[in-house]
Order: C-alpha cells, then sequence, then structure tokens
C-alpha cells in the first residue's frame, strides 16, 4: 500500500537525472564580435588555472572587481585618476565573471542548476553596482545610470523567459555581449579622464534649461540600445509563440 502511494506521488514528477538533462539542453547563445579572441582566451586561462583556482571563487572575484569599480568611481570625484582604477576593475570583473563557467565546463565539473542560478543571480547585483556606481562619477548623471539599469534588468527578463518557454539562452544581441560593454565602458573611461568635465545646457518648452554631458548621451544610447533590443525581442516571439498556438 505504502509502496504504491509513493509510486503514484513520483509518477510524471521529473527526476534529478532528468531536470539536469532539461538545463544542459538549453542551447547558450553568445555569438559577439569579441568572440574569436575572447573564446580561445578563456580555453587557455582554464588549462593554466592552479588547482586551488574554483568556478565559486572565480566568482566571487567577478564581484570584488565590480565592488572595485564601484568605489573608484565614487573617489573619481577627488581624483579623476581613479578612473583607471575603475578601468582594472573592469579587467577583474570579465576575469572572474568570464571564466567561472568555462573553468567548470573544462574540469567537467558543472553543476547546472546550481551554476544557471547563483551565476545570473550575482550577475544582476554586480550589474547594478558597477552601473549605479557610474551614477556616483561627477561626470554621468544619476537619473541616467537609473535609466541604464532598469533596460538592462528588463533585458535580463526577457533572455530568462526566453529560456523558460524556448530553450535558447541568449547573451549577445546584435552582435554585443557583456564583453563589448565592459570594453565600451573602458572607453568611456578614458574619454572622461582626457577631456573631463564637459557640460551643456538646452532650453525646452517652458523656459527649462536641462544640463548634460557628452558621456550622458554615451551612457543613455547604450540603455537606448538595450531597450531596443527589449522590444524587438518579445515582440518578436510573442509573434512566434502567438502563430505556433502553445
Amino acid at each position: 500500500m505504502e509502496a504504491g502511494r509513493k509510486q503514484q506521488l513520483t509518477a510524471g514528477a521529473p527526476t534529478r537525472a532528468a531536470a539536469l538533462r532539461d538545463i544542459h539542453g538549453h542551447k547558450r547563445v553568445n555569438d559577439i564580435l569579441l568572440g574569436p579572441l575572447e573564446r580561445p582566451a578563456l580555453r587557455w586561462l582554464s588549462a593554466h588555472m592552479p588547482a586551488w583556482m574554483t568556478p565559486d571563487l572565480l566568482t566571487a572575484i567577478g564581484v570584488l572587481g565590480a565592488v572595485l569599480i564601484m568605489v573608484s568611481y565614487a573617489l573619481s570625484a577627488l581624483d579623476r585618476g581613479f578612473l583607471w582604477l575603475a578601468s582594472v576593475g573592469y579587467l577583474v570583473n570579465w576575469f572572474g565573471d568570464s571564466l567561472d563557467g568555462t573553468l567548470a565546463r573544462y574540469r567537467n565539473i558543472e553543476r547546472p542548476k546550481y551554476g544557471f542560478f547563483l551565476d545570473h543571480t550575482v550577475d544582476a547585483v554586480t550589474q547594478g553596482i558597477i552601473i549605479l556606481g557610474i551614477g556616483l562619477t561627477p561626470y554621468v548623471n544619476f537619473t541616467v545610470t537609473a535609466l541604464l539599469l532598469i533596460t538592462y534588468l528588463m533585458l535580463s527578463v526577457i533572455a530568462y523567459v526566453r529560456t523558460c518557454v524556448t530553450g535558447e539562452f541568449r547573451i549577445s544581441y546584435g552582435r554585443l555581449g557583456p564583453t563589448e560593454v565592459r570594453v565600451i565602458a573602458l572607453m568611456l573611461n578614458a574619454a572622461m579622464f582626457f577631456l573631463g568635465a564637459v557640460t551643456y545646457s538646452v532650453t525646452i518648452f517652458g523656459g527649462r534649461v536641462i544640463m548634460f554631458t557628452p558621456y550622458d548621451i554615451g551612457v543613455a544610447t547604450i540603455g537606448f540600445l538595450l531597450f531596443s533590443f527589449f522590444l524587438h525581442t518579445a515582440w518578436k516571439e510573442g509573434r512566434q509563440l502567438a502563430a505556433s498556438g502553445e
């Protein structure tokens, strides 16, 4: 009798092996401009990592890189030389964030559910730290960076929803991914250091004067691109699902 009840309760329930196969079955799309350079570099680094270096430790290094970026941006109000330290932070963040999954796959020690959960939970935190850190500089309006964070989180949501619905986890959009965004941030840091604070003003309806910097325009442009990717993806997937009847 008891055995029959257990069999009924477990009937139709996915086994752990089946769940792992489902996670592995997700197609990971990371078609970025710098992929031909980044992928071989990550494989080489994975092959030369010491035994004590683990994927979890690399994830922690990525978080430390994000904190370094934020602190450096805040200190740039005192001395813009700290912008170079923020750039070092981007390199540290790239090292930890990009290499943790590659190392796990190289050593064949993947934990699909745990890795997926940890990686993207930490991503949300670190990107929030980095983007809001940009707003702590005297060069970019905090409101503009807050809008950038909103669009980033919107694009993240659509990426995770697509993973559940279509089985495809897309990291890159328009050949741009996290690595390209970091490179743009490095260029923005260099521009802020060499050009300094440059402020413009424009008068809109009602005589209201809006002050802005060229860096505000750069950050806003990235936000606009992310929002465009969100709208295009939502519209395309919505139409395909409606047509399929699923």
